[in-house]
């Protein structure tokens, strides 16, 4: 089982950037990694997904504005937010897919207008 720890979220004015880490408990090196958040009032949504071999998603609001990427030698996941928009506000997921699929605790972003 694969334990997933965030960090880096926090309360943060429109147009400013953070940068979340997940670290996860066990190798990534085969596992899909992403990032997903839930609004308030809404379903959790993917925000961007990176591969095993590199390939990178994201959901169209956040193109241009976020990077996802990762450190298989740290079991480490990255998630730089920037330009931040009120709209960004929720509780952002970590997970990990590879057979099963793990979720972190979730860390609360914060964007004030």
């Amino acid at each position: 089982q694969v334990q997933l720890v965030e960090s880096g979220g926090g309360l943060v004015q429109a147009g400013g950037s953070l940068r979340l880490s997940c670290v996860a408990s066990g190798s990534i090196r085969n596992n899909a990694m992403g990032w997903y958040r839930q609004a308030p009032g809404k379903q959790r949504e993917l925000v961007a997904l990176i591969t095993s071999g590199y390939s990178t998603t994201y959901v169209d609001s956040v193109k241009g504005r976020f990077t996802i990427s990762r450190d298989n030698a740290k079991n480490t996941v990255y998630l730089q937010m920037n330009t931040l928009k009120p709209e960004d506000t929720g509780v952002y997921y970590c997970y990990s897919s590879y057979f099963f699929a793990y979720w972190g605790q979730g860390t609360q972003v914060t964007v004030s207008s």
